[in-house]
């Protein structure tokens, strides 16, 4: 059997590393990478492959820049010769990113069965480009692995065949318990002068949240009230830098004596870095999986999640505005130790990757 893979952007190399190596692990699969090359930043690419151990991919697309809508048009274009090339008997994609649904087109149009890896998560809102992803991207696979109870809610509610789903747990959950104690003996923590539980740390990426004046304002006035109760790290994304400098912000918060601004982290620095943190706030739908099952407070700026699971069971509380008194309260009341705790959900076992590789082979049989 061969399967073909797809990486793009970030999230996905934690989800396609595992899979490549269960895949691997099984004599009869032939375990082909594709990166299409939607992350071109090396900060935010090349690191990833290389910690977690992926080998260079056998396709890379090399996407240019560009709007959603040319991405995805150069992607179909690029991906539509490589499966030519292959012939292969599976595309695995995984998440919700521009590639996902792109790649998942191409090789249902050409006759190749598409797994999607991570189905069912709806966050309910149309506005998100990731939303339309998952809905189009679950549609037309024709196996579905589901991470939480709520993706098979989501299926059966929109009508999809029982044969099609599976729930095998959470593959970047995978990575987490695979690399963890490596991120531990890197101990990035420790090398930055820090002290475990007493620092926040902050992500923000969102083009809803980092796209417009207003919200940029909100988020430095946010990391600087976190700053005056405790040290906080803020790695910055480059789409968040470019927009900050843009505006003339990333001075104000380089004045800052108590907001740490790093460069983009690699998978091993920031685990490390999320799994010590006091509190954690970011606007990222994987983090608020990693966190929950690390049992670490993290606080999304978002009005619904696509992951109800860590709010429910988790650590995870939404935050449906950018509002830095209420950001101010929520992050002193966690730090005066009335903090939710939670449990790791049903099959976070790190052992995702497996049940979906044996899945596959018996699909063959």
């Amino acid at each position: 059997m061969k399967i073909l893979t797809i990486v793009g952007a970030r999230p996905n190399f934690m989800k396609a590393a595992p899979l490549h190596r269960a895949f691997l692990q099984q004599v009869t699969v032939e375990s082909k990478i594709v990166h299409t090359g939607q992350h071109y930043d090396a900060r935010m690419s090349d690191i990833f492959f290389n910690q977690l151990e992926l080998p260079n991919p056998d396709y890379y697309l090399g996407v240019a820049t560009g709007t959603q809508t040319e991405q995805m048009a150069e992607i179909m274009l690029k991906f539509e010769r490589t499966l030519s090339i292959e012939k292969p008997d599976w595309v695995v994609v995984v998440g919700d990113v521009t590639s996902t649904i792109a790649c998942a087109l191409v090789a249902v149009r050409m006759g190749v069965r598409v797994a999607h890896v991570e189905a069912g998560l709806r966050s309910g809102d149309r506005r998100m480009p990731e939303e339309i992803n998952r809905i189009l991207t679950d549609s037309i696979a024709d196996l579905l692995f589901v991470t939480e109870q709520a993706g098979l809610d989501n299926l059966k509610r929109e009508g999809v065949p029982n044969e099609k789903i599976h729930f095998v747990g959470n593959a970047m959950i995978d990575s987490l318990v695979y690399y963890r104690q490596k991120a531990h003996d890197l101990n990035t923590v420790c090398r930055l002068g820090l002290t475990p539980g007493s620092y926040g740390l902050m992500t923000m990426h969102r083009p809803a949240n980092v796209d417009t004046e207003t919200g940029l304002l909100a988020i430095v006035e946010i990391a600087e009230k976190i700053a005056d109760q405790l040290p906080l790290l803020f790695p910055i994304h480059p789409r968040t830098e470019a927009n900050l400098t843009k505006l003339g912000l990333m001075d104000r918060l380089r004045a800052s004596s108590t907001v740490r601004l790093l460069e983009p982290q690699g998978y091993l620095e920031f685990l490390n870095l999320m799994e010590y943190a006091a509190v954690v706030i970011t606007d990222s739908g994987g983090i608020q999986e990693e966190t929950t099952y690390l049992q670490v407070p993290c606080l999304t700026f978002r009005d619904s999640t696509e992951r109800p699971v860590t709010v429910e069971l988790g650590t995870n509380q939404l935050l449906a505005d950018l509002n830095p008194k209420t950001v101010s309260e929520t992050v002193k009341t966690i730090l005066a130790g009335t903090v939710r705790t939670g449990s790791i959900p049903p099959l976070w076992d790190g052992q995702a990757a497996g049940r979906i590789a044996n899945i596959l082979l018996q699909t063959e049989r």
